[in-house]
């Protein structure tokens, strides 16, 4: 199984990965975030490895919400969107992930490749073979 660095809480789903907390690894697992992380991200942990083209995956039932405030609610909204920018990978814990266009042109920039349980939407298979 694939040794995965373990940040926050683990997973209440099983994401296939053996978590650790010194190197080696091969992906980054992001388990839970607390309202000032998200809005703030700096986890260096996380950041290295998406330098150096690892996997890294945010839990998304483990992502704070505000939705009695629709300011705040926004910008945990736009904090989500910096990261999947960045590459950072969102998944619940099902078995397939919709990778998007917008990911699947994330991916190519970076020279990766979805996993093998991902489901691509029309748009991001025609980016990943190159003909978008």
């Amino acid at each position: 199984m694939t040794r995965a660095l373990l940040i926050g809480r683990e997973p209440g789903a099983e994401l296939g990965f053996d978590y650790v907390q010194e190197p080696p690894y091969e992906a980054v697992v992001i388990g839970s975030l607390t309202l000032g992380q998200l809005l703030s991200f700096r986890e260096e942990r996380a950041l290295e490895a998406l330098a150096q083209g690892k996997q890294v995956l945010l839990y998304t039932p483990g992502l704070p919400e505000a939705p009695k405030n629709r300011s705040l609610a926004g910008s945990l909204a736009s904090a989500q969107r910096g990261l999947k920018n960045w590459g950072v990978l969102f998944t619940d814990g099902g078995r397939k992930r919709l990778v998007t266009a917008e990911e699947a042109r994330i991916l190519r920039q970076q020279g990766r490749r979805p996993g093998m349980d991902a489901v691509l939407t029309p748009l991001a298979k025609e980016i990943l073979e190159g003909t978008q």
